[in-house]
């Protein structure tokens, strides 16, 4: 307990490794758990049922764990529960998640979430995402693997976001975006598809290939949701690389709801 600030309020009953960092002024409570190597910074507070994993780095200012912003929660023992290796700047709001719901907010591992970020209650967050200052998520929102958000981006309630997608600054989501496309405006249309995140991550000119094709098939050749699927799991013949790349792309699309659709 050497690294924790004299002037840090931990209370007895939080677990946290004996190589945890605690900066000046930060409250943290009895249900909190914080894994080995993570460092929290001045003037935080976290709460509520919270656990925390190893080597994150959560920056000054930041509320992690508190109730939700739903006028129905009353008191449950809800979660937050965060993976490894997570950068978190300054004042970003996560809450724990809602009895309505699955009672818990996720957020996975490596992930980089800049300044003013708000995760509300329920939203299930993948790994190696960027959010950009300023995003903000309604409760029960999903991002999948992969995502980078623009800042100030708003996301719907119940909005999913499928891996490797990209939003511009100031998007406005209503509908789900599908895996690999990148959106823009208020709100949000597809523009094009993230092709250059996709070469940088490793894939084959033939996987790009099949991602501009999925492309065409959404959102070129005026086909609905059930043709284009139609469409893109022919491409596993074509491009037998692809097959994993269809098959997020179709697994998607089989949930996406009737009554939100996907941003056009």
């Amino acid at each position: 307990m050497g690294m924790i600030h004299a002037t840090a309020l931990v209370d007895p009953a939080a677990e946290l490794d004996t190589s945890v960092s605690v900066g000046p002024y930060t409250v943290i409570g009895p249900h909190v758990k914080i894994g080995a190597g993570t460092t929290v910074g001045a003037h935080c507070v976290i709460e509520g049922h919270t656990t925390i994993g190893r080597d994150n780095r959560i920056f000054q200012f930041n509320s992690l764990g508190a109730i939700p912003q739903d006028k129905k929660y009353a008191g449950e023992p809800c979660e937050l529960v965060m993976g490894d290796r997570n950068t978190i700047r300054e004042f970003c709001t996560f809450n724990i998640g809602s009895p309505s719901d699955r009672a818990r907010t996720e957020v996975g591992s490596d992930n980089w979430i800049m300044a003013y970020v708000h995760l509300a209650h329920d939203c299930v967050v993948g790994n190696h995402t960027i959010f950009a200052n300023n995003t903000q998520l309604a409760g029960h929102v999903v991002v999948d693997d992969w995502v980078i958000l623009g800042g100030f981006t708003v996301v719907h309630q119940f909005v999913r976001i499928g891996a490797h997608a990209m939003t511009a600054m100031c998007s406005l989501l209503f509908a789900d975006l599908p895996p690999f496309v990148m959106c823009q405006g208020q709100p949000a249309q597809a523009r094009s598809m993230n092709f250059e995140g996709l070469r940088r991550r490793g894939f084959s000119p033939e996987r790009v290939a099949a991602v501009k094709a999925m492309h065409k098939a959404l959102y070129r050749d005026d086909l609905t949701l059930a043709q284009a699927s139609e469409r893109i799991q022919a491409l596993t013949e074509k491009t037998p690389d692809a097959v994993q790349d269809v098959s997020l792309m179709l697994d998607f699309l089989s949930q996406v709801s009737p009554q939100r659709g996907i941003v056009r």
